[in-house]
């Protein structure tokens, strides 16, 4: 007799909602208040320039933030303004600042056809968690009601397809890994890892492919409820 399955889990970007758009917008948002607060100094240009010099140097220090991508940001736009000049406490401030910016426009994300019909069917019958190795919080999005859990890689300091991470949120839901479907766009971190972890895993992948080791594949959202379904009511064999 097969678990019953009681937990979805969702990758986040580009499986909810395509995530180029809201990161250009808060990467804008970021710049923009930067060249505001400090008109006279070019720091974009200096950021291309520096750009892999100064991430190396910060995760050489800090190895954990390669994990932690909010702080990481923050702590490369902190270290930017340092170079540029800027003292201490103006650096800090406007570091937290312009982070808070590219925050809150990082949620304004357009979803993908069909994705809130589809949660609101799914969550129905089963718990809904978010699991995404970016920052986006989807408390902070029009689908927010729809889930009972939100876990972001940044708060563990470890991503996937670390199984320890899977193991860690099944282990705050209360579930073991066979009573957890995860759903998620990257083979190696959401195929890969789930199924690792113990969980059965389907593949949203729109432009089609095969794969090995997905118990299913979908190439468009509204077929997940029914490749939910099957998995959910498959016998053992």
């Amino acid at each position: 007799m097969t678990a019953p399955v009681r937990l979805i889990t969702f990758d986040l970007d580009d499986t909810l909602w395509d995530v180029k758009p809201a990161l250009v917008a808060a990467d804008a948002a970021q710049w923009q208040y930067l060249t505001t607060r400090f008109p006279n100094v070019a720091l974009r240009e200096l950021a291309d320039q520096q750009a892999a010099t100064l991430r190396a140097e910060i995760l050489a220090e800090q190895p954990t933030l390669a994990h932690q991508i909010s702080q990481f940001r923050e702590v490369f736009i902190y270290q930017l303004l340092l170079r540029s000049g800027q003292a201490t406490t103006d650096a800090a401030e406007a570091a937290s600042e312009a982070f808070a910016a590219f925050y809150a426009e990082r949620h304004k994300v357009a979803l993908f056809e069909d994705a809130a019909i589809v949660l609101s069917t799914l969550s129905q019958d089963y718990l809904l968690g978010a699991l995404t190795n970016g920052n986006a919080d989807v408390r902070k999005t029009p689908i927010a009601s729809y889930f009972s859990y939100a876990w972001r890689a940044e708060e563990f300091g470890i991503s996937k397809p670390d199984t320890l991470l899977f193991h860690r949120v099944f282990e705050q839901a209360g579930v073991s890994a066979n009573e957890v479907i995860h759903v998620g766009d990257c083979h190696d971190n959401d195929v890969a890892g789930a199924v690792a972890a113990g969980a059965k895993a389907v593949w949203f992948s729109p432009d089609g492919g095969t794969s090995d080791i997905a118990d299913a594949v979908v190439t468009n959202l509204a077929d997940l409820p029914q490749a939910i379904e099957a998995l959910a009511s498959a016998k053992p064999i």
